[in-house]
C-alpha cells in the first residue's frame, strides 16, 4: 500500500514541522538556529537547565515537553535520526550557566554517539554539564545490561521530575540524583499491532500479519520478544504489566506511576480499556496508582500499538510529578 500522509517535499519535513509547532505555541517555545527548540520565557540562569536530543517523527516527543517545569531545550534531528554533535554543543552554549545543565539522552546508538561527542566538546569548553542515559525498555530482560536496553517513553516523566527539581532551585548534583533515582525505578514495554511508514521513503519500517502482534518491539521497528497471535486488551494488559511490576520490584503497598503511550494509530478508547485492566491488576495486588497519564507522548508515525510504562514512586517523586509545569504537551496547574 502506498504511503498516505499530508506532507510536501519529504526533504523539508523537519523544518516544516518545527516551524508549525513553534508557530502554534509562541508563548511557550521558540525555534533557534533551525533545530533547537527553546523556552520562549527562559528559566532563571541561577537554576539548572534541562536539555535533551532526539530525532523528529515521534511528535509530540521530544520538543513537546519544552516549557516551564520541564525541558529548557530540545535539539532535533531529522526523521528518526539523532542530531549531530555540533548542534548539541550549540544548545549547550546557549544554556551555559554556573548552575549547570542536566543532559538527558535516550539509549539509542545515534543519540548516544552525538551525546558523547557533545560532552567531550563541553568539557573542553568548560561547560558544566552532567549526562543521564535513559534505558528503561525491558524487552531484552529487566536484568539485561543497561547498554542493551533502549530509552522509550519514560524519558518524558523523567523530564518532569528533573525539571521540577531544577525549578525548585536544587543543585546540579541534586537534580541529577533525583533524576537518576527515577531512572532506576522505571520500566517500559511496547506492543505493536501494525507498522508505520517512514515519511521520507514511504517504506514500512517493519511488517506484521493482520492476526499478529509483537510485545517488546522498539520504536523504530527493532525486534521484540517474539510475535504471537493477537490477544485481547485485557490479556495484553496483564501480560505486560506483570513483567513491568517485576522489573520495578513493586510489592504490596507500593505506589506507582502508570502511562499508556499511544504509538500513533491507537485510539483513546483502546488505551483507556487497557489502562482500566492495568489499574485493576495493580489494585488486586495491593498496590495503587498514584499518578496516571494516558495519551500520545512519544509516537512512531501511524504505528498501531502502545508503550506501557510503570515507575515505582515515593513521596519525593510524587511531589515532583505533581509540581507545576507548562509545556505544550504536559501541563500541571
Amino acid at each position: 500500500m502506498s504511503m498516505k500522509k499530508f506532507i510536501n517535499n519529504p526533504d523539508n519535513l523537519t523544518a516544516e514541522l518545527l516551524e508549525g509547532y513553534c508557530g502554534a505555541f509562541p508563548d511557550k517555545v521558540k525555534l533557534v538556529s533551525g533545530k533547537i527548540v527553546m523556552r520562549t520565557q527562559p528559566k532563571d540562569r541561577g537554576k539548572v537547565a534541562i536539555l535533551t536530543l532526539g530525532g523528529a517523527g515521534h511528535e509530540p516527543a521530544l520538543s513537546g515537553f519544552v516549557g516551564e517545569g520541564m525541558l529548557d531545550a530540545s535539539v532535533v534531528g531529522d526523521i528518526f535520526a539523532a542530531p549531530g554533535a555540533p548542534k548539541v554543543i550549540e544548545a549547550m552554549r546557549l544554556l551555559k550557566r554556573d548552575a549547570g545543565i542536566l543532559f538527558v539522552v535516550l539509549n539509542h546508538a545515534g543519540d548516544v554517539m552525538s551525546g558523547n561527542m557533545a560532552m567531550e566538546m563541553a568539557l573542553k569548553e568548560g561547560i558544566k554539564v552532567k549526562m543521564l542515559l535513559t534505558h528503561e525498555d525491558i524487552a531484552p530482560g529487566a536484568n539485561a545490561p543497561a547498554e542493551d536496553r533502549r530509552g522509550l517513553v519514560g524519558c518524558v516523566s523523567l523530564y518532569k521530575v528533573a525539571g521540577a527539581a531544577a525549578e525548585a532551585g536544587q543543585s546540579l548534583d541534586e537534580v541529577y540524583a533525583v533524576a537518576d533515582k527515577f531512572n532506576n525505578r522505571m520500566a517500559t514495554l511496547a506492543v505493536a499491532l501494525k507498522p508505520a511508514t517512514h515519511p521520507q521513503s514511504g517504506q514500512e519500517i517493519f511488517s506484521l500479519a493482520d492476526d499478529e502482534m509483537e510485545i517488546g518491539m522498539g520504536q523504530h521497528g527493532e525486534a521484540g520478544t517474539g510475535r504471537s497471535s493477537k490477544l485481547s486488551a485485557d490479556e495484553t494488559a496483564v501480560k505486560m504489566v506483570v513483567q513491568l511490576l517485576l522489573a520495578v520490584k513493586a510489592k504490596k503497598g507500593d505506589r506507582l506511576q502508570v502511562m499508556i503511550n499511544g504509538a500513533g494509530a491507537t485510539t483513546q478508547m483502546e488505551m483507556f480499556i487497557v489502562f482500566r485492566r492495568v489499574k485493576q491488576y495493580i489494585e488486586e495486588a495491593g498496590m495503587s496508582v498514584a499518578h496516571a497519564r494516558i495519551g500520545e507522548y512519544l509516537t512512531v508515525q501511524e504505528m498501531g500499538g502502545f508503550q506501557m510504562f510503570v515507575a515505582n514512586v515515593d513521596d519525593e517523586l510524587i511531589r515532583l510529578l505533581n509540581a507545576p509545569a507548562n509545556a505544550p504537551f504536559w501541563t500541571v496547574r
